[in-house]
């Protein structure tokens, strides 16, 4: 048996909230976690200034059933299965994502604001590492910063950039030893850049937090 491989073109959709105008001063790029669909995810930012913020949710590729009676449609970044490759047509796809959005406040003066949530950490700091992105904030929600992250990685973030390592205290995902493990590979990241928030809540998504975050 012979695993082969062929390259195609792949379409995909994202969605935007919001719309970008001289009055924008943010600009968020959001990647949401494991079984969500951006048209639900990107509701976690309507309680944000409709004339300040401007919000953009990349799209999981991967769909599936969530359910047996196959109702629930919920959509993966990546799994174990050909992550390496996978993760290359992720990050072609947030590329171009980017390539079109990007453009839209090129003559305005906003804060970038890169966001992941549970396994949207995971690819949100691989493209801005690899793409070397520079922001205002980056915000890991609820997730896993990848192993294989240096701190060469994110030396081209600017001195003032801001990093928040946020999860909720009864997150079920977020143990003793894996508090430990995220707060040794941030600070090692990310050195005094680095401030760890934490909420009482489970593994959700902190609307107040996204609110109050500038």
């Amino acid at each position: 048996m012979i695993e082969n491989q062929i390259t195609y073109t792949h379409t995909n959709t994202y969605t935007t909230l919001y719309t970008c105008t001289q009055k924008t001063k943010n600009v968020w790029f959001a990647f949401h976690g494991m079984g969500h669909l951006t048209r639900y995810f990107i509701k976690h930012f309507e309680g944000l200034n409709p004339d300040e913020n401007y919000i953009i949710a990349p799209q999981a590729p991967s769909k599936y059933y969530q359910d047996r009676g196959f109702k629930y449609v919920g959509a993966s970044w990546l799994t174990k299965e050909n992550t390496a490759l996978e993760k290359e047509n992720v990050l072609r796809y947030v590329d171009a994502v980017w390539a079109t959005e990007s453009k839209k406040w090129e003559e305005l003066n906003v804060n970038l604001i890169l966001m992941g949530y549970s396994q949207g950490v995971s690819i949100v700091t691989r493209w801005a590492s690899s793409r070397n992105i520079d922001c205002k904030h980056l915000l890991l929600h609820s997730g896993a910063i990848p192993q294989e992250l240096t701190p060469s990685d994110f030396e081209h973030l600017s001195p003032t950039t801001t990093v928040t390592y946020l999860y909720g205290d009864k997150d079920k995902y977020i143990n003793e030893a894996r508090k430990t493990e995220q707060q040794l590979k941030g600070t090692s990241l990310f050195g005094n850049r680095l401030h760890v928030e934490v909420f009482d809540g489970i593994h959700e998504v902190n609307d107040s937090f996204i609110n109050t975050l500038l």
